[in-house]
C-alpha cells in the first residue's frame, strides 16, 4: 500500500479543487441560461398578454357592428329568414 504523504493530499486536493472550480463554472453558465430562458418567457407572457387584450377589443367592436348591422337590416326589412 502505499504511503500517504503531504505532497499526495496535496495533489488530490488540487486535482478536487479544480473539478470543484470546473463545477462552478458550469453551475453559472446554467445560472445564467436559465435567467436569459425566463427573461424569454416574461416577454412571451407579456405579448400574449397584449395579443388577449387585442382579440378582447377586436371581439367587442366585431359585437357592437353586428348590432349595428342587425338594426339596419331590422329598418330596412331584410333580415335572412333563420335556417331550419
Amino acid at each position: 500500500m502505499a504511503e500517504v504523504t503531504n505532497e499526495l493530499i496535496y495533489e488530490v486536493l488540487k486535482a478536487m479543487q479544480h473539478r470543484l472550480s470546473n463545477v462552478e463554472s458550469r453551475l453559472d453558465s446554467i445560472d445564467n441560461r436559465l435567467n436569459a430562458m425566463n427573461t424569454r418567457i416574461s416577454a412571451v407572457q407579456t405579448d400574449v398578454h397584449a395579443t388577449h387584450q387585442e382579440i378582447g377589443s377586436v371581439h367587442q367592436t366585431l359585437q357592437h357592428m353586428d348590432g349595428r348591422l342587425t338594426r339596419v337590416e331590422t329598418r330596412l326589412n331584410i333580415l335572412d329568414e333563420p335556417a331550419e
